[in-house]
């Protein structure tokens, strides 16, 4: 049996309050922009069978996580939105272990995988536009009771995709399922 914490965090944790240069950020971009597609083709054709298999032991199938990650980055990209267009706004943190729960968690994962490409269509276009001012902007997250500069979000959610990505991709290698 693998290491639990080599299953739950396959590319480690996400390390907070660093900054970024600009190199660092338009890489972070790129892999937000590239995750739907890449997503898409490890998942997009695979059965109930692969989809209904959890990551790790008591973890989320592949199906809870494709729906989470569209979940999660819709998320995130209203907060950036909010973070862009207001003065520090405290955001709304949500429970997304009892998200993953709800109903729609057991859809067929086209829909997410849908709503993943055309969100991080729009969320990159805006991403892509900011200044080095923009990218200093911040939101308070309640729950975390810490500010998140933009530039930190971007970086946040290229690990968040990977993160998860790797959830599913190493699960295929030790299946045999890649």
């Amino acid at each position: 049996m693998q290491d639990l914490d080599a299953l739950r965090y396959p590319i480690g944790d996400f390390v907070y309050g660093k900054t970024y240069s600009a190199e660092e950020t338009r890489q972070h971009l790129a892999d937000i922009d590239e995750l739907p597609i890449k997503l898409t083709e490890l998942v997009g054709k695979w059965g109930d069978d692969r989809l209904d298999t959890p990551y790790r032991p008591a973890g989320w199938t592949v199906r809870q996580l494709v729906h989470h990650i569209a979940d999660s980055h819709i998320n995130a990209y209203v907060r950036t939105k909010l973070g862009l267009t207001e003065s520090n706004p405290t955001i709304s943190p949500y429970e997304e272990g009892e998200w993953a729960k709800l109903p729609d968690s057991k859809l067929a994962i086209a829909p997410s995988l849908v709503i993943l490409r055309n969100l991080h269509q729009r969320w990159v276009t805006i991403l892509s536009s900011l200044s080095d001012a923009d990218l200093q902007r911040t939101y308070f997250h309640p729950g975390s009771k810490r500010e998140f500069t933009i530039q930190e979000v971007i970086a946040m959610y290229a690990w968040h995709g990977e993160h998860h990505y790797q959830h599913a991709y190493r699960l295929a290698e030790r299946n045999g399922w890649v």
